[in-house]
């Protein structure tokens, strides 16, 4: 489960921003760290490229320097194992996305035609769309993206490239074949449209253009699993989750993404560099837990995966972490099977005592909750809550990133042996160094009060919620006996219900007196401004990412909305929420904070009721009703009151690169290096991380 970065950049004020910047750079200094810019020539430049509605950052490294040369050589085995799984995503995503990439590449480095041309810079949005997307589908609305340029140009291109090595098949022998073949793949608005398709009343997994099943309905899908489960099982493996489920000779067939099976050649170079990783273990938990991981990947089995997750949550002691594997099923309308990620990192000692002030005190959470009795538990087991610095992301956390993660994703898991909660330090900080170059608070924002209010608290705010919602609210709760699985029982909207159940929990206590007896927050101060920007950004802001005609799919938008509307329509009697006219401008203005909690708290008791008992049709009628459907004049107005904010909808990264210093063959240190050219980083994945062939 994970916290991704809300679809605003929130404003900073310019004393904050100078003291947070001269905060970093005393620590870089005290850690020795090499990035530390030390004249205005080599300031470190976060924004490294826009275009469309997107923007590329780069985030730095701080403290590596000061590590020792074991844990810089752990992360950079982490970090290549983390990276060899670039074409699993690609092709996760869409089955013919490799071919497409392949050859967008080959264009990029090939072509001999005129590169002035406006054409060609339209190809260049289009290419560097597909790669921050890992595919044609929009990474966050997964919605088909269609170039700008017409298909005579596509052609003028092939024909353009003859030193191309095109990825040619007996499906397309020649550079012209392989051009008609993508065309329609390509240039058609209704083919393929959606990578993840989550409209009521549609088949699921036909409508999907995701590559996780292939000739398989929704009700085969559910219907091959049915008997495989066991409501009585206290330990259930989460089928489906590394597997794509196809028809083989007219018979529903599993197969397993492991080592000499489906993604086999780039599953074996992962290995290959968690082998590695093995013999610079930091101590014998995360070593056994790296084992478990080789050991899955080897055999696919599904209680070895378990085994691991349990390992992996019990090494609270290592200073080095990563999570990778196929994780999060966010990808998937059935909420089954997950996508590849990979994210590498190791603690920051000194802002990891925020979050740990707050994850050492779960259980007072837990009895404190809005929530039935019978959907408490009685012991909250160990929550290991830190903030990392991350040196590398890959799969479906690169370019675009979570800001929080809270694993494992199964629930019995979470019960019986605990979880991880982090927040992903040097990545906020690095959204935070963007906040100040433009500002939806000013627009958006009722009155001056309002606006100040955000300028001081809000980025406390915003680090708070993150905390309380991996923390607590992802950790908290139950299951009733006998109930399956949130996907098993809510199908395509356990996701959405389960983040905004995770963000109710994170609004309900951020306007608790005890965060400020904790010494994590000032004031309530810092809980209204958090109210003010989630009701902002829900019923407003947030529609600057939609196209006229659409309403919400991806399941953070959707559970934003849900909390924030419904809280809205239950409180209109009492003008909790009011909405505002102003010059023809829309404005929603919190009037009374701690009857907004109370709803939040009301929400909550019903969501988690909804996930305890596995309530589908209140589940979908909550969604459905709240979460989806949303006020097209209202989209057009936020939109064209965007036009003047010089911020864009979506933001990504740029990896750092790790490289080794090597002495007759051995690792003597580690140096880090920050790239700055996305189309040069996207290239260079492209060579050096191609592992699986294209098969259409």
């Amino acid at each position: 489960m994970r916290t991704i970065r809300k679809p605003y950049l929130p404003y900073f004020s310019s004393a904050f921003m100078a003291l947070l910047i001269l905060t970093f750079m005393l620590n870089a200094c005290q850690n020795g760290s090499q990035d530390a810019p030390t004249s205005k020539t080599e300031e470190f430049q976060v924004l490294a490229d826009q275009f469309a509605d997107l923007q590329v950052l780069r985030y730095r490294i701080p403290g590596f320097e000061n590590l020792s040369l074991q844990q810089k050589e752990l992360l950079y085995y982490l970090s290549q194992a983390a990276r060899s799984g670039h074409d699993i995503i690609w092709d996760q995503n869409y089955k013919h996305n490799l071919v497409i990439r392949k050859t967008l590449e080959n264009i990029v480095e090939h072509y001999e035609g005129n590169r002035k041309d406006p054409r060609w810079e339209q190809f260049m949005v289009y290419t560097k769309r597909v790669w921050f997307s890992n595919g044609i589908h929009h990474h966050y609305s997964t919605r088909k993206l269609l170039p700008e340029f017409d298909t005579t140009y596509w052609n003028t291109l092939i024909q353009g490239c003859p030193k191309a090595n095109f990825p040619i098949t007996p499906a397309y022998a020649n550079p012209s074949q392989l051009a008609a073949f993508l065309q329609p793949i390509m240039f058609d608005p209704k083919r393929d449209a959606k990578r993840v398709n989550q409209e009521a009343g549609v088949d699921l997994v036909t409508g999907s253009a995701n590559n996780f099943y292939s000739g398989v309905t929704q009700k085969e899908v559910e219907a091959y699993y049915k008997p495989l489960k066991n409501p009585n099982d206290t330990t259930p493996v989460w089928f489906g989750l590394n597997s794509r489920l196809t028809k083989v000779n007219g018979k529903v067939t599993e197969i397993p993404w492991k080592s000499g099976g489906l993604y086999g050649q780039a599953i074996d170079r992962i290995l290959f560099w968690l082998q590695k990783a093995v013999t610079v273990a930091e101590n014998p938990k995360q070593k056994k837990a790296l084992e478990l991981l080789i050991a899955y990947y080897q055999t696919g089995d599904l209680k070895t995966w378990d085994a691991y997750n349990i390992a992996w949550v019990q090494d609270t002691e290592s200073m080095i972490d990563v999570v990778n594997g196929f994780i999060e099923v966010y990808g998937d309308p059935l909420g089954m099977r997950a996508s590849y990620e990979s994210v590498v990192s190791f603690k920051d000692m000194e802002a990891t005592k925020r979050i740990k002030a707050i994850g050492d005190q779960a259980q007072w959470f837990e009895d404190q909750s809005p929530i039935l009795p019978e959907h408490k538990k009685a012991k909250v087991t160990g929550i290991s809550a830190k903030v990392i610095t991350v040196v590398q992301e890959a799969g479906d956390a690169s370019p675009s990133t979570p800001i929080g993660i809270n694993l494992p994703n199964a629930d019995w898991i979470r019960k019986m042996h605990g979880s991880k909660s982090v927040a992903l330090g040097n990545i906020v900080y690095a959204y935070n160094e963007m906040g100040a170059k433009g500002s939806s608070i000013q627009e958006f924002a009722w009155d001056q009060a309002e606006i100040d209010r955000s300028r001081q608290y809000g980025p406390l705010a915003g680090d708070l919620h993150t905390d309380l919602h991996e923390v607590i609210g992802h950790a908290s709760g139950q299951l009733n006996p006998g109930i399956g699985t949130p996907k098993e029982t809510l199908k395509q909207y356990a996701s959405t219900l389960e983040e905004a159940r995770a963000d109710l929990v994170a609004l309900y206590y951020i306007m608790d007196p005890k965060l400020i007896e904790l010494g994590v927050m000032p004031s309530l101060e810092v809980g209204k401004a958090e109210y003010d920007g989630y009701i902002r950004n829900g019923l407003m802001l947030q529609l600057r990412r939609l196209e006229a005609g659409e309403n919400l799919e991806e399941s953070h938008m959707r559970n934003r909305q849900l909390n924030a509307g419904w809280a809205y329509q239950k409180g209109l009697a009492n003008k909790v929420i009011e909405r505002r006219q102003r010059d023809g401008k829309t404005y929603f203005v919190v009037n009374d904070y701690q009857a907004l909690r109370e709803l939040f708290g009301q929400l909550l008791r019903e969501i988690q009721r909804i996930k305890s008992e596995g309530d589908f049709k209140a589940g979908q009628a909550l969604v459905e009703t709240y979460g989806v459907q949303v006020d097209q004049a209202l989209v057009a107005e936020v939109k064209k009151r965007f036009e003047s904010i010089q911020s864009k909808p979506y933001s990504g990264f740029i990896q750092p690169r790790l490289v080794p210093i090597l002495v007759n063959g051995q690792i003597k240190d580690v140096k880090v290096e920050y790239p700055d050219n996305f189309v040069e980083q996207m290239m260079e994945f492209g060579r050096e991380y191609a592992t699986l062939p294209v098969v259409n």
